[in-house]
Formats: C-alpha cells, structure tokens, sequence
C-alpha cells in the first residue's frame, strides 16, 4: 500500500460565493465547479436527501485542490463557531507565498482578520496566521533566503 498525494482539502461553507471571491483573491484559480445530489452521494457522506455546490480550487499546475462545497440541503444548523489556532482537529491550511508583507497588506484592506503582525522564524520563515471567510484560518509562510 503507497500513499501517492494529498488530492483535495475540503471545507464547508455557508456563503461559497464570498470563500471561492477570497481565494481567488488570494491567488487561487478555480479549477471545477459542480453541483452533485442523488443516492450515491447520500451514502458517501452518511446523510440523507444531500444536495450539495461545489467549488475546486487550487495553484496554476498544481495537483492539491481546496474543495469549497456549499450543502444546500442537509445543511448544518449550528452557528459558526470560530476556532482558535490551539482548537483540537484540523486547523488551519498553510500558503507558501512571495512578499507575504503585499499578501497581508491586501488581506487587510479586504478586512481579513490577522491573528498578529507577520513574524520571523529563525532565518527561515516569515510567518503569519489570517481568519479567513467563515472562521477559514490560514498561515502565510514565505521562505528566507
């Protein structure tokens, strides 16, 4: 048994307009977009009369996608909770960038929250972790040298 890739992360959102807006903002490009319901997926994610929007996005020529998908019924009736970065499970998606100081600059005028100002990590990284829509938490890492 070999692991190949990671192929896709996914992540639910309410408003998928406004995440598939700020990731393309970001630098993303969308690679699909689907709209899928019926029996089968009703019995690969365990829940009954499921319709569902998507959005696949990722780097120009990269293989690991971001799958925003929107579940427009069977959507889940809890208010968004935001986590924090300490918050059990997985938490946050890391963009290897170039001047994150012009990618925060942005992220700031669009009223992205930053969790602090961009930090240096030895000589290696600069760091810096942003909110994104619904609670979507992203570390920006540009490597030193």
């Amino acid at each position: 048994m070999k692991i190949n890739r990671i192929d896709h992360v996914s992540i639910n959102v309410n408003d998928l307009a406004e995440a598939k807006a700020f990731f393309l903002e970001l630098g993303l490009e969308v690679h699909a977009e689907w709209e899928l319901d019926g029996k089968q997926l009703d019995r690969i994610v365990g829940l009954d009369d499921v319709k569902t929007a998507c959005v696949g996005m990722g780097m120009p020529g990269g293989q690991t996608w971001i799958e925003l998908v929107k579940f427009c019924t069977q959507s889940d009736e809890k208010d968004l909770e935001l986590p924090f970065a300490n918050t059990l499970g997985i938490r946050h998606i890391c963009f290897a960038v170039e001047d994150i100081e012009a990618v925060v600059a942005k992220l700031k005028k669009r009223g992205t929250e930053i969790f602090s100002e961009i930090q240096q990590y030895e000589e290696t990284y600069k760091l810096c972790y942003v909110r994104g829509p619904e609670g979507i938490i992203l570390e920006l890492a540009e490597k030193l040298g």
